[in-house]
C-alpha cells in the first residue's frame, strides 16, 4: 500500500489540463529511464546529469529574461500565479537571498502514481526531477535545499532556494 498522499484541492478544468501537460513530461521521464535501465544504465546516472543540465539552461534563461540573479526575480519569473495554482504553492519567504516555497500538490507524482510506480520509484524519480531545480538554483548563484517531499510520503514539498 502506498504511503504517498497527493490529492489536489484545486480541480477545475483549466488547472487539470495544465497538470496533464506536466504529467505527460513525467511519463516521458519515467519511460526514458526505464528504457535506459534495460540498456544497463542506472536511472540516476543518466537522469541527474540530463535534468540538471536542463535546469541550468532554464535558469540562465530566467536570469537573462529577468535581468537579475535575485531570488525575488526567480519568484517573479518562474513561480508565477498560474504555477502557484497548479502546484498549490505557498510562498513562505521571498528575498534576494532566500525563496521558501511549500508545494501542496505534485502533478509529476500524480503521473507516476497513475503509471503504477512503486513508492521507491517515485522517490527516485522525484530526486532526479529535482536536479532541474538544483540547476536553476545554481544559475541564480545559490543552492536548493529540499526538505520533506510528497514523493517521500509528506503532505507537502519544502523547496528552499538559498544563497
Amino acid at each position: 500500500m502506498s504511503r504517498i498522499l497527493n490529492t489536489p484541492k484545486i480541480t477545475n478544468f483549466l488547472v487539470k489540463a495544465i497538470r496533464g501537460t506536466l504529467e505527460h513530461r513525467a511519463t516521458w521521464l519515467y519511460l526514458l529511464l526505464r528504457e535506459a535501465e534495460k540498456k544497463g544504465l542506472a536511472w540516476e546516472d543518466i537522469g541527474h546529469p540530463a535534468i540538471h543540465a536542463c535546469g541550468n539552461l532554464h535558469g540562465k534563461e530566467l536570469v537573462t529574461r529577468g535581468g537579475t540573479d535575485s531570488l525575488k526575480g526567480l519568484k517573479k519569473n518562474l513561480f508565477t500565479l498560474p504555477a502557484r495554482i497548479v502546484f498549490e504553492m505557498k510562498i513562505l519567504e521571498s528575498s534576494d537571498q532566500c525563496l521558501s516555497i511549500d508545494f501542496g500538490y505534485c502533478p509529476l507524482v500524480g503521473a507516476w502514481q497513475k503509471l503504477g510506480c512503486t513508492d521507491e520509484e517515485i522517490g527516485r524519480l522525484c530526486d532526479i526531477a529535482m536536479a532541474g531545480d538544483r540547476g536553476i538554483a545554481e544559475s541564480y548563484g545559490g543552492k536548493l535545499e529540499l526538505g520533506e517531499t510528497i514523493a517521500r510520503g509528506a503532505l507537502k514539498c519544502q523547496i528552499r532556494f538559498v544563497k
